[in-house]
């Protein structure tokens, strides 16, 4: 968490007060609303997304200040994204958020629907009620993207087809898309050139793509954990090391490692060998490789700017996107 804590050093005054703003951005006159919304607001993650609208938005900014805009733009952000991740845990039948049980599993999924769509809502009229249309314009692409992005990976796991391509614009639509989409918020908030705007849209989807490689490697061990997981693998997802290793070994062992994932997923035994399979055929390695390939395109973007304080952290950030060990 220390280097989490250096990141947000430069903005930690933005930080608190976007906490009270996005607090009472979700207040409702139904108190079982308001119950569930603040059991949501105590079990916050790490809140990279709106650090993300923060430093950017300083970074580009001739006056490193921030704007009423920017704490609105931040809010909308992390409105929609608790409200997807209140629908993901419906969708995917899980009882766990962040180590505490999700909204579904203390209320039932009816009520954790009817809770993400309100939170939708919220984000939705803040823009509309302070005519951020600019900014809702950008965080509507980011969910319809999102939404596109987890279909097409359903449609695509159910065949075992995916190519690297696809591989790519499914992780770039379900993860790169939201912090692309908070990094062209912090720019755009502060008025900045088109250009600019989609300059750090793309630094955005390049830390994304980053992020999304990471935690496929996550599934075939890490230092802290020590062991693979192989949730992916059981759950069928299709991942940059078993994508790379389906398509450069010979046609028998393809067959087998598609036959193991579609009938043996459940088989601990069976997706152990698999692992040992794709680690043996250099799957990790090339996705490493990708991995820092898109690290090192999102810091170029960053070169363009001048020393500050913001820039570090943003530098900072990138490298714990591949660092990190969870």
């Amino acid at each position: 968490m220390k280097v989490v804590s250096q990141i947000k050093l430069p903005i930690e005054q933005e930080m608190d007060l976007f906490e009270k703003k996005f607090t009472n951005s979700m207040v409702s006159n139904v108190s079982l609303l308001n119950r569930i919304t603040h059991y949501v607001v105590n079990r916050k993650g790490k809140q990279m997304r709106p650090m993300f609208v923060f430093l950017i938005a300083k970074m580009v900014s001739s006056e490193s200040k921030v704007e009423e805009r920017t704490y609105r733009g931040a809010s909308v952000i992390e409105l929609i994204h608790t409200a997807t991740l209140v629908h993901d845990d419906v969708v995917d039948d899980s009882n766990r958020r962040r180590g505490f049980f999700s909204i579904n599993a203390l209320w039932k999924n009816k009520i954790a629907v009817l809770v993400g769509d309100y939170l939708l809502s919220k984000g939705l009229l803040l823009s509309i009620d302070n005519g951020d249309f600019d900014l809702l314009q950008i965080i509507s692409v980011a969910v319809r993207e999102m939404s596109e992005g987890e279909l097409l990976q359903i449609e695509k796991a159910r065949k075992l087809d995916i190519t690297e391509e696809v591989y790519y614009e499914i992780i770039r639509q379900k993860t790169a898309t939201l912090i692309a989409a908070c990094c062209a918020m912090g720019a755009k908030s502060v008025n900045a050139s088109e250009e600019e705007v989609e300059d750090m849209r793309k630094f955005g989807e390049l830390i994304g793509m980053a992020f999304q490689i990471k935690d496929d490697l996550f599934d075939y061990g890490n230092e802290k954990i020590g062991k693979p997981t192989g949730i992916d693998i059981k759950e069928q997802k299709m991942t940059l090391p078993l994508i790379y290793t389906l398509n450069h070994c010979q046609e028998k062992d393809r067959k087998w490692l598609i036959n193991s994932i579609k009938n043996y997923n459940k088989d601990h035994k069976r997706v152990k060998e698999v692992i040992g399979f794709v680690k043996n055929a250099g799957g990790l390695e090339y996705a490493v490789a990708k991995m820092i390939f898109f690290k090192e395109e999102a810091l170029q973007i960053l070169d363009n700017y001048p020393q500050s304080p913001y820039k570090n952290s943003l530098v900072l950030m990138v490298n714990y996107v591949i660092d990190r060990k969870k």
